[in-house]
C-alpha cells in the first residue's frame, strides 16, 4: 500500500499544480449567491465519519439496531435514506420497493399490493411503500439486503422494525445525550421527482419534521442529501440546514432527464458546475471512482481534481461508499480471492483522506474511526 499511495498521492500533488479553475458567464452570475451561501464555511478539523445506513456491514441496514450500533462504534452522523407511506410519514429504507429489506412477501395479507412501476424511468416489480400506511408497514420487519455478502446479519432477520424519520432522530438525540457528543444525521430523499408526481413530496414533510426538533440552522448537525438536484434547490428554500449534492460516476440525475437537461454526472463536477451547485448547496457526495477512478480491471488510477475544485468553490467532499469487503474494494486493496472477505480497508481510507476528504460514508464506521485517528 505505502509504494501505492506515495505513487498516487505524487499524481495528485502533479494534478493540483494545473493552473485556474476556468470561469464562464454562467459561474460568475451565481458567484454573489455562492459566496453568501459559503461565507461562513469553516471545515471540519477532521474528516467526518457518516455511517451508510447505519452500521450496515453488521447489522441490517436502516434499523434502530444499526444507527444505535453504528453511533456506539464512533460514526459522527447517522444515514436514513427515506421513502413515503401512503399516509405521509417518511421512513427509512434505501428503495421505495421494499421486497429485497423486509418479510413482506412473508404477509399473505400484502399479496395483493405487489405491483409493477415505473421508477425514475425503470419497471420495478415488487411492494412499494407508498402503498402502506405506517401502521401497516410497522406489521413488517427488517432482513438482511445482501445476506450472501454479510450472512451474520442474517440472524437478525424478523426481529427489527422499519423505523420514522422521528425515530431515527430520537434515537440521536437520546444517544447524543448518552454518549456526551452530537450525533448528526444525514437523510437522503429517495426519488424525489417520482414521489412528488405522486402527491407525495418529501421535501415539505422533511423540513416540517426537522423544524419540530429545532433542526433549522447550518450549524445544526444535519446535512440532506439527493441524487437530483431539483428538490435540493426546493429545500435551499425552505431550510437553512446544509445541503449536500450527490453524484454518481456514470448516468446523470433523474429531473435532468424530466426537464431535458443534456448534463450528467461527470459534468456536474467540471469547475463550471460545481460552481453552480455551491449556489445551493453546501458539499457534494461523491462517489470514490470520481476521486480516483480505477481501471478496467479495478486498479486504482491517478486521483481526479475533483476535491480541489470543489473546495475552491466552498463545497466540502463527502465520499461513498466505504465497504471492507474485497468484492467492494480496488484490486490494490483485496487480500485473498474471497470476494466477501475483509481486505485492506485501511489502506484505501489511507488514500482517500490524503485528498483532504472532509467526510466518508462508511459501512464499518469503525474501520473510518480506527483510520481517521491515525491520521497525523
Amino acid at each position: 500500500m505505502r509504494r501505492t499511495l506515495s505513487i498516487l498521492g505524487l499524481a495528485g500533488v502533479m494534478l493540483a499544480t494545473v493552473v485556474a479553475i476556468p470561469t464562464s458567464s454562467f459561474a460568475a452570475r451565481d458567484s454573489d449567491e455562492s459566496d453568501a451561501r459559503h461565507a461562513d464555511k469553516s471545515r471540519d478539523a477532521k474528516p467526518l465519519v457518516i455511517a451508510h445506513r447505519g452500521a450496515s456491514g453488521y447489522r441490517p441496514e436502516h434499523t434502530l439496531e444499526s444507527y444505535r450500533l453504528a453511533i456506539r462504534l464512533g460514526a459522527d452522523f447517522i444515514e436514513p435514506d427515506l421513502v413515503s407511506t401512503r399516509d405521509g410519514v417518511l421512513v427509512a429504507r434505501h428503495e421505495n420497493e421494499i421486497s429485497g429489506t423486509t418479510n413482506v412477501a412473508d404477509h399473505p395479507e400484502f399479496a395483493g399490493r405487489k405491483a409493477t412501476k415505473t421508477i425514475d424511468g425503470i419497471a420495478v416489480t415488487g411492494w412499494f411503500t407508498e402503498d402502506f400506511t405506517l401502521a401497516e408497514l410497522k406489521t413488517l420487519r427488517a432482513k438482511e439486503r445482501l445476506p450472501q455478502v454479510r450472512p451474520t446479519n442474517t440472524a437478525f432477520d424478523g426481529t427489527l422494525e422499519i423505523p420514522t424519520l422521528q425515530e431515527v432522530i430520537d434515537l440521536a438525540k437520546s444517544e447524543s445525550r448518552r454518549v456526551g457528543r452530537t450525533i448528526g444525521i444525514y437523510p437522503e430523499t429517495k426519488h424525489p421527482t417520482y414521489f412528488q408526481s405522486i402527491g407525495l413530496a418529501l421535501e415539505e414533510p422533511l423540513v416540517r419534521v426537522l423544524k419540530r426538533n429545532g433542526l433549522t440552522s447550518r450549524k445544526d448537525a444535519v446535512f440532506i442529501q439527493s441524487f437530483e438536484t431539483a428538490n435540493l434547490r426546493k429545500l435551499s428554500k425552505l431550510t437553512d440546514v446544509r445541503l449536500a449534492q450527490l453524484l454518481d460516476a456514470t448516468g446523470r440525475p433523474y429531473d435532468f432527464t424530466v426537464a431535458g437537461d443534456p448534463r450528467t454526472y461527470l459534468d456536474l463536477v467540471k469547475p463550471e458546475n460545481l460552481k453552480w451547485i455551491s449556489t445551493y448547496a453546501d458539499g457534494i457526495g461523491a462517489t470514490k471512482n470520481l476521486l480516483v477512478p480505477r481501471d478496467a480491471s479495478g486498479k486504482l488510477l491517478a486521483p481526479t481534481n475533483v476535491v480541489r475544485d470543489a473546495h475552491r468553490v466552498g463545497l466540502d467532499v463527502h465520499a461513498w461508499t466505504f465497504r471492507a469487503e474485497n468484492q467492494f474494494l480496488p484490486t490494490d486493496f483485496r487480500l485473498g480471492a474471497d470476494p466477501n472477505a475483509r481486505g485492506d480497508i485501511t489502506s484505501e481510507y489511507e488514500l482517500f483522506f490524503s485528498l483532504g476528504l472532509d467526510g466518508v460514508f462508511s459501512d464499518h464506521p469503525d474501520t473510518a474511526v480506527a483510520a481517521r485517528a491515525a491520521l497525523r
